[in-house]
């Protein structure tokens, strides 16, 4: 009978294993193979491209295999790129003999073991701890990405020698009997299972149930929370899988085994007909989709054939050439896919408008439509803001302790002590001290922005790259265009802006979650960026432009102003234009947040997104400002950047959205929406700043290197977002003094 129930449970189960979308899918692979083969028949033309096509396919559909289940769950893990490398990493470190030297065994021992807790992490973390899935998993993704470059230290591991001791092992990956690779067999192998799991087992309908209605799943008997934890823990042995394979192909491993491996698995599977909303999707969709999306990257990547014709002297020479995309062209398309796939399944799929259609020439009656469930995320739609967050004690110590940004407060003035003793030399020194100003004020002026995002309830992933994005344009315009300093600022704030704008139209206009919107823009901005700058260094442009990341007293000199001696020139030369912007629009967006009508309907809309409706605040409004704002800040934060470094680096802005969401949730926000101050957040900036600094700074002789820092940073952002779940919005520390209290006897107990 409970299975039976189970069965009934949202949106039907799937009764088949393949449908007319995979059949769809499949003609679309078969039509993007020939139209290569027409654009480069040297390459595609070949059957070792089609091997080579099934070969590169066969480690992202295992993933997306185990992908598939925690995306029916109503869940993501976008840790899946970062396991996938760390694994291949471990593996490298623990076989090579230039390390560990172990044997094949132990090493595939530990690695699948080091899987497994990946696995059961992410999925205590979003079940148990009630951590959002994105940061959740995003976080692990910037914690495995740390070790990958903290354990190669940015150099590739190989061990082809070695190798040749283990021919079974290392077999896996190479080319068996019948010219076939043996990863082939072995992906096949795990979509058929995963494929009848999914669809025939009581593990499959259990999924099923728990993405389509968690809550009546409960009440059915289903144990969601396992259901929800063994997707993570199959996604995580998937990944494992594969990087176990990539491991037996290539015989070492490079520091950027498995970048952005996480967007081509999840628009693998949104791809492959699986709903962003739970409930629904197939592993043969997947695995098709897997292929469709391996397929357009070596189209793109591949190019196409171009004769080109030399002039040498006065002979002219055709030569045979290949035109490929720039740098950076494949992120700008596959965030587009991702988004784009994401679009089609609420608007395409969910709709059946194929299959209406097609009831429709035939002149019989349209099929049901899907039931249309809350987003994928929908449970970050917040708890709003509790009554103990407003009334507080009457002393003056009691009503700031009493206040959600007093912690960031306490802890920032703490780091700045333990910087004066570990350092007196250094942190008393002005001009240090203002140095590390510097770098607190691009993450203040990101935070800022960031904290509307967060307060009315949604996330905003594409902060950094937006930041790179703004930087990119403006030292284009500068450098390669020989653009004036306003023009470049100009097209800098255009192209951020212009970010921006795609975030808050397709996540307010197309009802997406927010964090999928800004997954796809973090790739494309990123993309973007390297493809205007060519994915090279740009320095060399006027001092006018510079001048917006000057010292206060570098402008005035500039202008041939010079001070008097004294404490007004003392400050002038350590105060920088962005350290006085930064304040200047934190100052307004603090004002505007605590004492105006819109700051109070942005916590109304994050607190409760359907009251605020029904109370008739223009919630789509509310959220279109905040995530222009966030945008707005991080491509003033990009401008500033290049000014101040008189350079454009790439990967300028990277691991800022990490650093920004964890000062938000520090300085007090909730990451569930509903809550936020600018001076909370502003302290939580300062908080990491310092606590980056620390790290850094040489204390006889010894300082952490960067990567361990940033593993560092995502462990301080799960921390900062249990707190907020458990003791702000569970207050359980309330609870544990009401149970005390009930436990304890009373004076008339006493007196009794």
């Amino acid at each position: 009978m409970a299975l039976g129930a189970m069965t009934r449970l949202g949106p039907a189960a799937p009764s088949q294993i393949v449908g007319g979308w995979e059949a769809g899918l499949f003609a679309l692979l078969l039509l993007l193979y020939l139209g290569g083969a027409v654009v480069n028949p040297a390459f595609f033309g070949s059957t070792e491209a089609f091997h080579a096509v099934l070969r590169d396919t066969s480690r992202v559909a295992i993933i997306a295999v185990g992908m598939t289940f925690v995306i029916i769950n109503k869940d993501l893990d976008l840790s899946v790129g970062s396991t996938y490398g760390l694994i291949a990493v471990v593996f490298a470190r623990l076989y090579a003999p230039s390390f560990l030297d172990l044997d094949v065994l132990t090493s595939v021992a530990i690695c699948t073991l080091l899987g497994i807790v990946i696995g059961i992490t992410n999925g205590v973390l979003v079940t148990t701890l009630k951590v959002p899935a994105f940061i959740a998993t995003l976080t692990m993704l910037f914690i495995g990405r740390g070790f990958v470059l903290a354990l190669t230290h940015g150099q590739s591991i190989y061990y082809p020698d070695k190798a040749k001791d283990n021919p079974l092992f290392f077999h896996l990956g190479e080319t068996n009997y019948f010219d076939f690779n043996n990863q082939i067999m072995i992906f096949v192998v795990v979509a058929v299972i995963g494929a009848l799991v999914l669809a025939k087992t009581r593990w499959g309908y259990e999924t099923f149930a728990t993405g389509g209605n968690e809550q009546a799943a409960v009440y059915a008997g289903i144990p969601t929370n396992w259901v929800r934890i063994r997707a993570y823990l199959l996604s995580s042995l998937c990944a494992t899988l594969a990087g176990l394979l990539s491991a037996t192909q290539d015989k070492g491993v490079t520091p950027l085994y498995g970048v952005s491996g996480e967007l081509t698995v999840i628009a693998a599977v949104i791809i492959g007909g699986a709903s962003i909303l739970g409930g629904r999707g197939r592993v043969i969709g997947s695995c098709l989709g897997a292929t469709l999306v391996v397929l357009l990257d070596k189209v793109l990547r591949e190019g196409w054939p171009i004769t080109r014709v030399i002039k040498i002297g006065d002979d002219e020479v055709t030569v045979n050439a290949v035109f490929s995309l720039p740098v950076g062209a494949v992120p700008v398309f596959l965030g587009l896919v991702l988004v784009i796939a994401v679009l089609i399944e609420p608007h395409l799929i969910r709709r059946q408008l194929a299959a209406r259609f097609w009831s429709w020439l035939r002149g019989k009656p349209p099929p049901p439509a899907y039931e249309s469930g809350g987003v994928a995320l929908e449970g970050v739609q917040t708890k709003g803001t509790r009554m103990t967050d407003v009334t507080v004690p009457e002393t003056s110590l009691g009503k700031f302790f009493a206040r959600r940004d007093s912690l960031a407060i306490v802890l920032a003035v703490l780091l700045w002590l333990t910087g004066v003793g570990l350092r007196p030399d250094y942190w008393w020194n002005l001009s240090n001290s203002f140095a590390i100003l510097l770098n607190y004020s691009e993450l203040a002026l990101i935070t800022v922005g960031l904290t509307y995002v967060i307060a009315a309830g949604d996330i905003d992933l594409s902060v950094g790259a937006v930041l790179a994005l703004a930087g990119s344009t403006a030292a284009y315009f500068l450098k390669v265009l020989g653009a004036d300093p306003f023009s470049s600022v100009a097209m800098g704030l255009l192209a951020g802006m212009a970010a921006g704008l795609f975030n808050a139209v397709v996540t307010v206009g197309f009802k997406l979650p927010a964090f999928i919107v800004t997954l796809g823009m973090f790739y494309i901005a990123r993309g973007l960026a390297a493809w205007f700058v060519a994915g090279q260094q740009l320095t060399g442009w006027p001092e006018g432009y510079s001048l917006l990341g000057r010292k206060v007293n570098d402008i005035l000199l500039h202008f041939q102003i010079s001070l008097s001696p004294g404490i007004l020139r003392t400050i002038a030369e350590v105060i920088s234009v962005q350290t006085i912007w930064m304040f200047f629009v934190a100052l307004i967006a603090g004002v505007v947040l605590a004492y105006t009508p819109f700051g109070q309907k942005v916590f109304a809309t994050g607190g409760n997104i359907r009251a605020a409706a029904y109370a008739g605040i223009n919630i789509n409004r509310v959220r279109f400002i905040s995530l222009m704002l966030a945008a707005f800040c991080a491509t003033m934060a990009g401008i500033i950047n290049v000014a101040y470094f008189r350079s454009f680096n790439p990967v300028a802005g990277q691991y800022r959205e990490l650093d920004a969401i964890a000062s938000v949730i520090i300085g007090g926000g909730s990451i569930f929406g509903g809550y936020g101050t600018i001076i909370g957040a502003l302290a939580g900036a300062a908080v990491i700043t310092l606590v980056r600094a620390l790290l850094q700074l040489n204390v006889q002789g010894f300082s952490m290197p960067q990567h361990w820092i940033n593993v560092f940073i995502g462990i301080i952002l799960i921390i900062a977002v249990l707190i907020d779940i458990w003791v702000r919005q569970a207050n359980i520390f309330g609870y544990l003094r009401a149970r005390f209290a009930k436990g304890a006897p009373t004076s008339e107990t006493t007196h009794g």
